[in-house]
């Protein structure tokens, strides 16, 4: 069985080429330019979520993955935070991320990231 991504990028073009990557390595992907799959966890059960920190509307990717590894019911779910921040090791182990990937990134690294923390 496919292992589940949910992808939150704050731009339409990073998501399709993340999304395409992804799909290739046999992943099955729900990427989104807004945080509406993070609202719907529960019936996706995703096996990792990624969110960039810039997402579009009021909250910071790296607000949803610290609320996402403080609720019980998600915080065994792998979140890895997205960011052009150059203090991205830091936030992301502030808001709680599994792991991060700096923008601009290699495929090779994302797919390297995503695989080493869905075990796949």
């Amino acid at each position: 069985m496919k292992k589940k991504v949910v992808l939150v990028q704050d731009n339409k073009d990073i998501l399709q080429i993340m999304d395409q990557v992804l799909e290739e390595e046999g992943f099955d992907v729900t990427g989104s330019l807004t945080t509406d799959p993070i609202k719907n966890i529960d019936k996706i059960d995703p096996d990792i979520v990624i969110v960039d920190d810039h997402i579009k509307g009021s909250v910071k990717g790296s607000q949803v993955i610290k609320e996402l590894k403080t609720d019980p019911d998600t915080e065994e779910i792998p979140a890895v935070l997205t960011s052009t921040s150059n203090n991205i090791a830091s936030e992301a182990a502030e808001c709680l991320a599994d792991d991060f990937i700096g923008k601009p990134f290699g495929i090779d690294d994302m797919i390297d990231v995503v695989k080493k923390n869905t075990d796949s």
